[in-house]
């Protein structure tokens, strides 16, 4: 997959469905640059929903170049590297980020 709103149209077949047991999550990607956009991923334990947007009251919002987002996506570049650097900025739940890193195949 070459861009990003593939890849993020493409989570439910990336996560651990199993994994998501339990959670419920409203997440806001907002990537900018060419190829960015605004993606609401849903999590309701066990499946997971993507929509083009914004989703009205998100826990976590993740902000990042699409060019990053899709480096961190193909495993290029370390997520928690990439914050600490200012790469990607996050706004909202902290410990629900971290739980998500964790959901990836």
């Amino acid at each position: 997959m070459d861009n990003i709103s593939d890849i993020i149209n493409d989570l439910p077949d990336r996560i651990d469905l199993e994994k998501t047991r339990g959670i419920n999550a409203r997440l806001q990607f907002s990537l900018s640059g060419e190829g960015g956009g605004e993606w609401g991923v849903i999590i309701d334990d066990g499946k997971v929903e993507v929509k083009e947007g914004q989703l009205a009251s998100p826990q976590l919002i993740v902000k990042a170049s699409a060019e990053n987002a899709l480096k961190i996506m193909r495993d290029e570049l370390n997520p928690v590297g990439a914050f600490m650097t200012g790469k990607v900025k996050i706004a909202g739940d902290m410990a629900l980020g971290l739980k998500l890193l964790e959901l990836m195949k």
